[in-house]
């Protein structure tokens, strides 16, 4: 347990921010789920990729993920959507 009461404080905000991270995280992975599954038509795999991408775009302003790493999974989103055409 910390002695100083910045100490102390870091440790709440730390656990704060771990929560909301983690939740971000979650909302992605289940935004990418049905890309991965591959069980849609290309209509719903449309709206599917569209709402991943927006998700990611959230997650980066929100400071969860980087903007590459953002950009990656999009772009490897883009492509399982092209093969599928």
């Amino acid at each position: 347990m910390p002695n100083i009461k910045s100490a102390e404080k870091r440790i709440r905000q730390s656990e704060k921010s771990q929560q909301k991270n983690r939740a971000v995280k979650s909302k992605i992975s289940t935004a990418r789920r049905p890309i991965i599954e591959g069980s849609l038509d290309k209509e719903a795999m449309k709206k599917a990729v569209s709402a991943y991408a927006s998700t990611l775009d959230k997650a980066v302003k929100q400071g969860v993920i980087k903007k590459n790493t953002a950009d990656r999974r999009k772009s490897r989103a883009a492509k399982r959507l092209a093969k599928l055409a």
